[in-house]
């Protein structure tokens, strides 16, 4: 598979939220504004994780359509690994 700039793009502002986080572990900021900022990368991965499989599984589709093969299993594979990411 490809990985596009928009999903680096994304695991790129993920990891600047986990410096971020780190940062104000060094700096003692209050634990309500730290849980925020790692719940906010947290979401931010989760939606990287989504593109990521969204695009495979599309991808993945179209050539088993082109093929002329059974799509199903693919797509249970991509419901699995959303599932097994949270």
């Amino acid at each position: 598979m490809e990985y596009n700039d928009q999903m680096k793009n994304r695991v790129k502002r993920v990891e600047g939220q986990v410096r971020g986080v780190l940062r104000m572990m060094e700096e003692e900021k209050d634990c309500k504004e730290l849980v925020s900022q790692m719940n906010a990368a947290r979401t931010a991965l989760d939606r990287a994780i989504g593109l990521v499989v969204s695009t495979n599984l599309e991808e993945c589709v179209r050539e088993q359509i082109e093929k002329g093969e059974d799509s199903e299993e693919l797509i249970q594979e991509a419901v699995n690994l959303l599932v097994k990411s949270r």
